[in-house]
């Protein structure tokens, strides 16, 4: 079997996670989804309030090589322990996630595109873009609603780190996309995206 490798980059709260799921509700069974937070390193030999300084937008933050490994691991066939984060306690939990292989992997994060080894890795490299806006916005409501944050803690964290590191590692890699789309509400470049992975999927059935 072969397996597609589908890269989603952009910055926080572009819409990533929205195409994501939009993608993988299409279809299914054959789509296996790798996200790039759940490689952070891990801090349990760090005091908590260090950890919280960490500069988790910064590439040396994710334990790329892993995910590398595991991505070469799925397109041989075998299947993986996927590691969680646990954003509470800054560092990672100890639970695990079996992904078995698919025809079609999702990788999603604002920096798998940043990393050459991942790019090589995947077959269709996508980028999605928003305004600055709307993206601090959705990342405001999502850490203070899903990752335990106070609202004065996640501006801090997006002034000091978030935004300075977007312009200096994210927005850089969107040159390095296959097909850069506008919010991960777009249709047509759902759509786009949807018939070229059917394409795909087809010629190898």
């Amino acid at each position: 079997m072969k397996t597609i490798i589908i890269g989603i980059a952009g910055g926080t709260g572009s819409g990533k996670s929205t195409f994501t799921r939009k993608l993988k509700k299409e279809f299914e069974d054959d789509v296996a989804v790798l996200y790039h937070d759940n490689y952070y390193r891990d801090q349990s030999d760090i005091p908590l309030e260090e950890r919280r300084k960490t500069n988790y937008d910064h590439p040396d933050a994710m334990e790329t090589e892993l995910l590398v490994r595991q991505l070469q691991e799925l397109k041989e066939g075998k299947t993986i322990q996927c590691p969680t984060y646990d954003y509470t306690l800054h560092t990672r939990s100890s639970e695990v996630v079996t992904v078995e292989p698919k025809k079609v992997i999702l990788l999603e994060g604002i920096l798998v595109l940043a990393d050459e080894r991942l790019r090589d890795l995947m077959d269709i490299k996508v980028y999605v873009e928003a305004d600055a806006d709307e993206r601090i916005l959705r990342r405001i409501i999502r850490d203070v609603k899903e990752r335990g944050r106070d609202m004065e803690g996640v501006v801090e964290q997006y002034l000091t780190t978030v935004k300075p590191m977007h312009y200096l590692y994210v927005e850089p890699t969107r040159s390095t996309a296959d097909i850069v789309i506008n919010s991960g509400m777009n249709p047509i470049a759902f759509e786009l995206v949807k018939n070229t992975i059917q394409k795909i999927l087809d010629e190898e059935a």
